[in-house]
């Protein structure tokens, strides 16, 4: 069985990062899951998208045989994020902790990626996602401990991306951590706990 992946950086620490080597821990996993598989790498930490301008909404919301070239242009780098995100069975997102948030890269892909009528639409009913049938693996990296204790109250990673991506339609995802980087205590038992988890968990 053959899957394609999407595999999400936005760690700028490069080869140091924690939530990389975490991300590439899964994606080694993933490799003895399947008997094939299509890896595309998206490094938003080198080539992060555009953030979102009032040109690229206009075009988000004009039809086609009605955009500008300036529309058609800029609507390049979401319609190419869209398009592979749509296509792949398994995504990979390595989310180091910022400020209790995400990177500003990823929020960035994800304005781009949500577009209506393409990755969710409305109905009758509301809100409906159009990306089903797919899985997420999120591998968060932190200094703190947030997972639990004193400061699980401000961890807005994961919370934010279940939800948004759950109003894209994908509501099987998993999250791996790697926390307590920073903390003398935990630090060096911080990285091979989460492999560990990896290693053990049924895909």
């Amino acid at each position: 069985m053959s899957k394609k992946i999407l595999n999400i950086v936005t760690s700028i620490k490069g080869d140091a990062s924690f939530s990389n080597k975490l991300s590439n821990a899964i994606l080694e996993k993933l490799k003895t899951e399947y008997d094939a598989i299509e890896l595309r790498t998206l490094d938003l930490s080198k080539t992060p998208l555009p953030y979102l301008s009032e040109l690229d909404i206009s075009a988000f919301y004009t039809p086609v045989e009605q955009q500008t070239d300036a529309q058609k242009e800029t609507l390049k780098y979401s319609d190419k994020a869209t398009k592979d995100l749509i296509e792949a069975d398994i995504v990979v997102i390595g989310v180091p902790l910022y400020n209790f948030g995400i990177p500003a890269v990823l929020k960035g892909w994800i304005d781009q990626v949500a577009r209506a009528g393409k990755t969710f639409s409305y109905d009758e009913n509301g809100p409906k996602g159009l990306l089903t049938n797919k899985k997420v693996f999120l591998s968060i990296a932190s200094g703190a401990i947030f997972s639990e204790g004193p400061y699980k109250s401000y961890d807005f990673s994961e919370s934010y991306l279940r939800a948004v991506l759950g109003f894209l339609g994908i509501t099987d995802v998993t999250t791996f951590r790697v926390e307590g980087t920073a903390i003398p205590d935990f630090a060096e038992n911080a990285l091979p706990k989460a492999l560990s988890a990896v290693e053990e968990f049924a895909f």
